[in-house]
Parts: C-alpha cells; sequence; structure tokens
C-alpha cells in the first residue's frame, strides 16, 4: 500500500476508499423506481454471470490479496487486519466457483408450549450437510422466535457490512391469532425463508453464530451472551452521526441510499392498498353472506319465482366462496412478500450507515494524520526558546526533539490505522456491492412471481365467479322455457267454461241494443199497436 494520506485513493477515485466517479445504477426494480431497467435487467438476468455496472470496482478480496492469477501476495502483517468477513471470503472463492450448495435447512412441525407464565410456539429446524465443520451430518433441534431474532442480531453483529435478510415481524397479521393454524402457516414460511436466504450466502453460512443455532440443544446460555442494550444504543448512535459527519461521501453510495428509500416508499404504498383492498373484499364477502339467504327465503313465498330464487342464491354462494379463497390468498401468499421487501429497504439503510460509519473512521483518521503532519512541518520553524521544557531549564533544541520524536510514533501509528481503515472500507464496498447485486437478483425473482401469481389468482377469481353466474343464467332460462312448454301444451277441454275459440266471435257476442231515438221510439210505439190490434 502506498504510504501517507494517499494510501486510502486509488485510480479511478475521487471520494475517498472505494469511491467512483460513475455512480451506480440501480435500475433493476421491477416496479419502474427508476427510469430505465432494459441494461440491468439485460446484466442481471437469471442465470447471468454478469456483474453490476458500478463504474471502477474498487480493490476486491481477489485482486486485493492475490497477485491476478491466484496466488497470494506477500502481504506482511497487513494479514492480521482482515475482518471476519474478508477471511470468510477469501477462504469462500472455491466454493462461489463451484456453486455446491451442502447445507440444508428446514423448517416445520409448529407446536404450542403452555408454561406457567407464557404461552409461546417452537418449530422444528432440521439440518443435513456433508460440512467437515459439523460433527454430524443431521440435526433436529426446536427454536422459538426469539432464538431466531438472536441469531439475526449476532450476524448482524459479526457481519456489520452484510446485507442481513429480515425476520418477519412479531404480530405483523392483525386479522389472525397468533396460534391460528393460518398464522403458523404463514410464520412457518416466513422463517423457512429467512434460513434459507442465510445459509444459501457465501459469508453467512460460514458464521459460527448460525452452527451454534442448527446444532445446540439449548440456546440460553449462548443468549445471555448478545450484545446489551447499551451496546444496541451506541451502535445506534455512530451509525446516525456518520451520517452527518460523512464529508466525501461516494456518489454511488448517495444514489444507491435515495435508490432505497424510493423502493421501500413504494413497496409500503402496495402495502397499504393490498391492505385497503383487502378490507373492501371482506366487506363484500360479508354483503354476499348475507345476501344468499335472502333469494332462499323468497323462494319460500313465491311459487312461480321460485327456480329463479334458488339459481340466485346458488350463484351468489358460489361467488362468496371464490372471494373467501381470494382473500386467504392475498393476505397470505402476496401480503407476506411485500412485508419482508419494506423489512428488507430498512435493512439496507441500516447497512449503508454501517459503512457510512466506517467510512467516516477512516476520514476522521486521515484528518489526524494530516494534522499530525502540518504540526511536525510547523516545529521545524517555531522556536522552542518559549515552549514550557524551555521554562523548566531544558534546552530548546532537545524539547524540539522531543516533540519530533513524539509525533513520528503518532504518524507511524496513524498511517497504521489508516491502511487498516482503507482495507475495512475497501472491505465494506465490496460487501455491500455484491450483497446488493445479489438481492437484486433476489428482488426481480421475487417481485415478478409475487405479481404473477395474483395476477393468476384475480383471473381465475373472475373465471369462477363468471361461471357460477352462467350456469345460473342457463338453469334460469331452461326453467322459464320448461314452463312455457308446458302452459301451451296443455289441452283447452280441461276447462270447461273457457269459450270455444273457434267459435266465430258473432255467435257468443249479445246483440246491443237499438240506440233510443225519438222517431224510433213513435215507430217502436205504432209497430206495438198494430200487432196488438
Amino acid at each position: 500500500m502506498a504510504d501517507g494520506t494517499d494510501s486510502g485513493f486509488s485510480e479511478g477515485q475521487s471520494s475517498g476508499p472505494g469511491g467512483s466517479s460513475g455512480p451506480i445504477s440501480p435500475d433493476l426494480d421491477p416496479l419502474n423506481i427508476t427510469t430505465s431497467t432494459v441494461d440491468l435487467e439485460e446484466s442481471l438476468d437469471m442465470g447471468a454471470e454478469t456483474p453490476l455496472d458500478c463504474g471502477p470496482t474498487p480493490r476486491s478480496f481477489y485482486t486485493l490479496f492475490t497477485d491476478g492469477e491466484g496466488d497470494p501476495k506477500s502481504t506482511g502483517d497487513d494479514i492480521t487486519t482482515l475482518t471476519q468477513s474478508s477471511l470468510a471470503g477469501l477462504r469462500l472463492d472455491d466454493a462461489l466457483a463451484s456453486d455446491v450448495h451442502d447445507l440444508f435447512v428446514t423448517v416445520d412441525d409448529p407446536e404450542k408450549h403452555i408454561t406457567n407464565m407464557e404461552s409461546y410456539i417452537t418449530y422444528r429446524v432440521t439440518t443435513k450437510t456433508t460440512r467437515s465443520d459439523y460433527d454430524s451430518h443431521e440435526y433436529v433441534v426446536r427454536r422459538r422466535y426469539q432464538d431466531f431474532l438472536w441469531l439475526r442480531e449476532r450476524l448482524e453483529a459479526t457481519n456489520p457490512t452484510h446485507l442481513i435478510p429480515p425476520l418477519p415481524e412479531k404480530h405483523s397479521f392483525r386479522r389472525l391469532d397468533r396460534f391460528s393454524p393460518e398464522f403458523l402457516k404463514t410464520r412457518q414460511a416466513a422463517l423457512q425463508k429467512f434460513l434459507s436466504r442465510i445459509v444459501d450466502h457465501p459469508t453467512l453460512s460460514f458464521n459460527e453464530n448460525l452452527t451454534i443455532f442448527l446444532t445446540a440443544k439449548e440456546l440460553a446460555s449462548h443468549r445471555k451472551q448478545a450484545q446489551g442494550i447499551m451496546g444496541k444504543m451506541g451502535s445506534s448512535m455512530r451509525s446516525m452521526a456518520a451520517g452527518y459527519m460523512l464529508k466525501n461521501r461516494s456518489p454511488e453510495y448517495a444514489t444507491m441510499q435515495e435508490y432505497v428509500n424510493t423502493f421501500g416508499a413504494k413497496m409500503g404504498t402496495i402495502d397499504r392498498i393490498n391492505q385497503r383492498l383487502l378490507k373492501e373484499m371482506t366487506d363484500y364477502q360479508q354483503d354476499l353472506r348475507e345476501f344468499g339467504p335472502v333469494f332462499t327465503l323468497w323462494s319460500n313465498s313465491e311459487t312461480e319465482l321460485a327456480p329463479a330464487m334458488l339459481g340466485m342464491a346458488s350463484g351468489v354462494e358460489k361467488c362468496e366462496k371464490a372471494l373467501d379463497q381470494q382473500i386467504s390468498d392475498q393476505e397470505h401468499v402476496f401480503a407476506p412478500p411485500v412485508k419482508e421487501y419494506i423489512l428488507y429497504a430498512e435493512a439496507m439503510k441500516a447497512v449503508l450507515k454501517r459503512r457510512d460509519s466506517i467510512q467516516m473512521e477512516y476520514e476522521l483518521t486521515v484528518e489526524d494524520l494530516s494534522r499530525k503532519r502540518n504540526d511536525r512541518e510547523q516545529l521545524k520553524m517555531s522556536d522552542q526558546s518559549y515552549s514550557l521544557g524551555a521554562f523548566l531549564g531544558k534546552d530548546p533544541e532537545e524539547v524540539r526533539q522531543q516533540k519530533r520524536t513524539k509525533l513520528d510514533s503518532q504518524i507511524e501509528e496513524l498511517l497504521k490505522q489508516v491502511e487498516v481503515s482503507n482495507d475495512s472500507v475497501e472491505c465494506a464496498n465490496a460487501d455491500l456491492k455484491a450483497d446488493l447485486e445479489r438481492w437484486h437478483r433476489n428482488k426481480r425473482r421475487d417481485v415478478k412471481e409475487v405479481f404473477s401469481e395474483l395476477c393468476d389468482r384475480n383471473i381465475q377469481y373472475y373465471q369462477e365467479c363468471l361461471s357460477a353466474w352462467e350456469e345460473t343464467l342457463q338453469e334460469i332460462n331452461q326453467k322459464s322455457e320448461l314452463e312455457t312448454a308446458s302452459t301451451l301444451a296443455t289441452p283447452t277441454s280441461s276447462c270447461p267454461d273457457t269459450p270455444n275459440l273457434a267459435t266465430p266471435t258473432s255467435s257468443i257476442t249479445p246483440p246491443l241494443p237499438a240506440t233510443p231515438t225519438k222517431g224510433g221510439t213513435e215507430g217502436g210505439a205504432a209497430e206495438g199497436q198494430g200487432g196488438t190490434q
């Protein structure tokens, strides 16, 4: 590494270690958060090996500690400065190339436990592996939600620059009882996804805390060693301060932060819309449940309309059952991935803050080194005759030499700290970029899958409703045609009081009385008299 304050700047960098002139392109979101998605979709197509176009890439683990052909460099004491994640990354180069899965974890069999103090659920965690780090090839343990929470906290503490998958919220499904089968099924699937993402990670899967979680019969003794509240508060305060004190934040990570904020906001909007739709569908389902029996009761009082009323009741009942399935799928299949990626956005923000904290420490060390060097330069021209040592009887030149020796020692120590901080920042950048690329790839697949399933379920729901009403309409029309045909086929003789339709109208119509007029009356009277005579 180069000596001095320039040790943290490599070719193509302009704003500290890991900085680059070309910002990372965040156009990976199928929700169209940014303006263009074509280039990144091609670069991150499923199965593609093309990395993210992040501009000039900082020194990775491979280039930092090898000569470009796979042979290790002679780094001397620098090896001692490697972080745990760096060592894991170096150890897993061959594993990444072969992409062999040798660790499989299954979460199933939720079981309720009742004690005098509380009631809780445990899940069976089954592990099968061929790794030499494990004493056996198979383990079966039971874990509760707090154990999963402990594992995530320990992974976050030991791998601060890696993106740790989020856990589902402890009480995230307000409509369900936490002991109901629906809630347990959804929670089990979320915990399964959490562990699957960890065991598939090239670094996190080798963490010793994961090994303890998968193999230890009891975690009580290990959970006591977790970070205390004060430690968590201190980490949070440092992360918050880093965002304000950081001076040379790369545009690459500023763009990344803006992207994550926008993505989290849009996923939150989708979640709120989904909750509103669920409420509206639930209200509509209640109306259908009340509407169906109305037609059934109506058919009892309307004999002629009974077939039509019963057909309507059957159609309403079929639509209500289809809607019930639609509500269940949208609540337990669509909503959990949306909530997961909302939590993922928060986890990404936390990683970015921790990365900024590491760069802030580097910048503060560089500033301190620069001040010490300026003090040493000023010491050469300063007059030590009026220094405190001179007043105490020491020779001014001796005082100058003592100060110079002290500054040289401090500068030498700061140079080592700058190198260590520089390596830490570059390792943090490499870890973050690798996890971000993996996250984008998984996100594109998951979001596409969940929205495709939502479309398929909506199509199926409307097809079922359409089919139900078509059947109802067909039954009503068939019954109406049968009744009409039966009426037309009824014999006319069966009704004796009905007049013969073949008889001319004039034969059955009584004669109309003559209109009385004065002349007519007199004529009639004369005829009557003549007839009498």
